[in-house]
């Protein structure tokens, strides 16, 4: 495992912070930087590592990454170079849920929220996920696993063991379970996605 580099991906506001912090109560090292402190959107904290936004010019990083987890949003995957090996969770969450939580942060911080429309936005996202799909399975060096944000939030000792399997056992599920907070879950859809 140690020669692996564990990736957690997804789209923004996909709940990738939530996987991390459960990721590294379970016992595997995260790597972050701590620039971009916790806040009103993210009460626990982002969980981010600056240099993965320089992965296109600057991949040096990886080798530090190996052994432990990182947060990558998904447009940044097609830039992993091929040396290394990739275990990825890539969670998922229904689409309604992602861009109110969106809007709501942009809101928050004065940023023009509907520049796009909720239709047009998750065409985008989903035409995007369907292209990182589809990369993804080209990739001999990488393992996916697809997690639901919102299968997390109502059985996580499921997902916990899947995620543990996936990632060849040894971690603390029981620790992994007990930071999952359903309180931080505020952008909760009434009818699921299907």
């Amino acid at each position: 495992m140690n020669d692996v580099v564990t990736i957690v991906a997804g789209l923004p506001r996909s709940g990738t912070s939530m996987l991390m912090k459960m990721l590294e109560a379970g016992g595997l090292p995260a790597l972050t930087d701590h620039v971009r402190a916790a806040d009103v959107d993210n009460p626990k904290g982002y969980y981010e590592f600056e240099q993965v936004k320089q992965i296109e010019h600057d991949t040096s990083w990886l080798e530090s990454a190996r052994g432990h987890v990182v947060k990558m949003v998904s447009a940044l995957l097609r830039h992993l170079p091929g040396e290394y090996v990739y275990k990825i969770i890539f969670i998922r969450r229904a689409m309604p849920e992602i861009l109110a939580s969106q809007r709501k942060m942009l809101v928050r911080r004065g940023e023009p929220a509907d520049a796009v429309d909720d239709t047009a936005m998750a065409e985008m996202f989903e035409k995007h996920l369907r292209t990182v799909d589809a990369w993804l399975m080209t990739r001999e060096n990488v393992q996916v696993l697809y997690v639901s944000y919102n299968d997390v939030l109502t059985n996580p000792v499921v997902q916990a063991s899947r995620i543990n399997v996936f990632l060849g056992g040894g971690l603390d599920e029981q620790a992994m379970i007990e930071v999952v907070d359903p309180d931080l879950y505020r952008n909760r859809q009434s009818a699921r996605a299907a």
